[in-house]
């Protein structure tokens, strides 16, 4: 005999309708009649079964940035719906559309306090885009479709709370409104691909015309604008800023990009923007604001497909609302050559000069091995369609600066959200949209311990994910927040040692550890191009600092202030700090430049000699 078909198996079918194919989720009791659809479906949507919902939620993401496509993930009701949270706030912060479905009470018995009888939908309200109960089973296909048309047209996550009595009741029972008709919503959807009209293309034109110092800020509202970026780039005699989260816009080698910006950003970037007399701002809002032009230095055109965000950041002249790519190629005919290259040139050579400083740093042979060599050997190990999938913390530093993002290759992480710990899901969902491509993620062992358990999803699933973990065993990033932004001694971040080999091995993934510079490109050749899930520990020097591209005064005064109150280990990062500089004497592009060449290298060998001495005085 047939089975009867429930509300769930039309809630499943609809989204097959739509074109979702992979689903993210964790059973339960809340839920189970949803799982069941998905049982019934295996044929034709692939469910992925994470250790924690929180992962289901960021997989979703993770599937959705690199796609562009819906990301869909489910949890049951209570705690398994509050676990989705964060993910669903990295969704709506980071501009990824998503579906999440979470279970609820029996319908007659929410609001009595029975079992994680919690409001889903006004718990979701503040990170969704969308957020309903389903009401019954005629109710389902018109949320439905409207959650999905949501999320895709404002980038964003949906919520439906599904009550555990109407997941497994029959499709067609309760009762339908004489107004709702069935049949009258439909999956029809197109991405809107907005253009200004011409006369702010032609005002923006000539609000660039006769500059000759243009600076472009590219973000992630540029990626796959690349060739109109740089033919713009080059009409105008411009260099390429990155924020974080356009990384990928342009490759890394292309000869208009001066790399990223902020904290984690590059000495050309940095003079671009102090140096400009233009602006031309393409789908970003990166919020760092003190690294833009200073008001009234520069006439600024920003572009971006959400009017709202324009002018956020910097006083905006000329705004042209629309899509990157299609606003790129309109506006490229109407501007006007600056043929003097100066500008782009002094860019282009302080860029050969700042990847002769990357090298250095990512070929160092210092033990213990510095963060910058691994992320500096991914480069010849990354496959020509390689996706990367960073995370928060000092990693985000020697991604933006040591990993180079080729033509063909893809990168992203929780850029705005800034959230640990989203790197594997992220990779998670990209492997399972992309199982032929190369999917790495670079991670530090703070984020990797948080979500230590979906290694088992990669494992279970057969996701041959790379994990590139770097081992310091602190919290980096926090530790030199804490010192170099507030001027206090470490305190709280660091935590017991983990041994990724012995894990990855009792998963059933390969584990490799390096440790040894000299060694790194080599085992990292090897480790990704192992089969089947692989973790790569690099144990890498936790005194390493993350380096702005400049020194503020500032930044000095209350590191030393934090070395004088008591920091573990003072001697040794104070030494560590000032070898660094001095080894980089030789660099133009380095904060170590103002000190002679010859009088610098001698320093460093006295500062090297008494940085082993500390190292051990700290182990005696």
């Amino acid at each position: 005999m047939a089975e009867e078909r429930t509300a769930a198996d039309a809630l499943v079918e609809r989204l097959i309708d739509w074109g979702v194919d992979t689903i993210f989720g964790l059973p339960g009791d809340g839920i189970n009649g949803l799982v069941d659809a998905l049982r019934k479906t295996t044929d034709r949507i692939r469910y992925i079964h994470v250790r924690h919902e929180e992962v289901a939620a960021m997989a979703a993401v993770g599937y959705a940035k690199f796609t562009g496509r819906l990301g869909v993930c489910f949890s049951t009701s209570g705690p398994g719906a509050a676990h989705l949270l964060n993910g669903l706030l990295d969704a709506r912060v980071e501009q990824a559309p998503l579906l999440a479905i979470t279970g609820m009470s029996y319908h007659d018995l929410i609001g009595t306090s029975y079992l994680q009888d919690v409001n889903t939908d006004y718990l979701f309200n503040d990170v969704t885009v969308y957020n309903q109960r389903i009401m019954g089973p005629a109710h389902v296909v018109n949320v439905v479709d409207y959650a999905v048309r949501t999320a895709l047209a404002e980038r964003g996550p949906a919520h439906l709370a599904f009550p555990i009595d109407y997941q497994a009741a029959p499709a067609g029972s309760g009762t339908r409104y004489l107004r709702n008709v069935p049949g009258h919503t439909s999956t029809t959807w197109r991405p809107p691909i907005r253009v200004p009209q011409g006369d702010d293309l032609t005002a923006a034109a000539a609000a660039l015309a006769g500059r000759t110092k243009v600076a472009i800020l590219a973000g992630a509202g540029a990626r796959g604008a690349g060739e109109e970026l740089e033919a713009v780039a080059e009409v105008l005699g411009a260099p390429i800023i990155k924020a974080q989260l356009g990384k990928d816009c342009v490759p890394d080698d292309s000869p208009y990009t001066t790399g990223p910006i902020g904290l984690v950003g590059s000495l050309p970037s940095e003079e671009a923007l102090e140096r400009c007399d233009a602006l031309l701002i393409v789908g970003s809002t990166m919020p760092y604001i003190e690294y833009y032009p200073k008001p009234g230095q520069a006439v600024c055109v920003q572009i971006d497909d959400k009017p709202e965000r324009i002018g956020l950041r910097h006083p905006v002249d000329v705004a042209l609302a629309g899509d990157a790519r299609a606003t790129l190629a309109a506006l490229r005919p109407l501007l006007s050559r600056n043929d003097n290259r100066d500008f782009l040139h002094q860019a282009q050579a302080g860029m050969r000069e700042w990847w002769e400083l990357m090298a250095e740093r990512g070929s160092s042979p210092d033990i213990p091995m510095k963060p910058q060599v691994p992320a500096w050997a991914l480069n010849e190990a990354l496959a020509p369609d390689a996706i990367v999938c960073g995370d928060s913390g000092t990693v985000t530093t020697w991604a933006a600066r040591q990993i180079k993002v080729r033509q063909g290759q893809a990168f992203s992480f929780s850029g705005t959200n800034c959230s640990m710990a989203a790197g594997l899901p992220y990779a998670i969902g990209a492997q399972a949209a992309y199982p032929d491509r190369q999917v790495v993620v670079f991670t530090g062992d703070g984020s990797l311990t948080m979500q230590l358990g979906d290694v088992l999803t990669a494992v279970q699933h057969q996701l041959p994910i790379k994990i590139v973990v770097v081992r310091n065993d602190t919290l980096g990033l926090i530790k030199w927040e804490q010192m170099v932004f507030l001027g206090n001694p470490e305190y709280g971040v660091n935590f017991a040692p983990m041994d990724f080999v012995k894990f990855a091995e009792a998963c059933g993934a390969t584990g490799v550890r390096i440790e040894d510079p000299a060694r790194c490109p080599d085992q990292m050749k090897r480790a990704l191009a192992a089969s089947g899930p692989v973790i790569v520990e690099c144990v890498v020097d936790p005194h390493e600092p993350p380096m702005p591209a400049r020194i503020k005064k500032d930044q000095v005064k209350k590191l030393a202030a934090a070395l004088r109150a008591g920091t573990p280990n003072r001697n040794r990062i104070a030494l560590q700090m000032v070898k660094d500089i001095l080894d980089e004497s030789t660099f133009e592009a380095s904060p170590g430049r103002i000190m002679p060449d010859r009088l610098g290298q001698a320093l460093s060998g006295a500062a090297r000699r008494l940085r082993d001495r500390a190292d051990d005085q700290d182990q005696a």
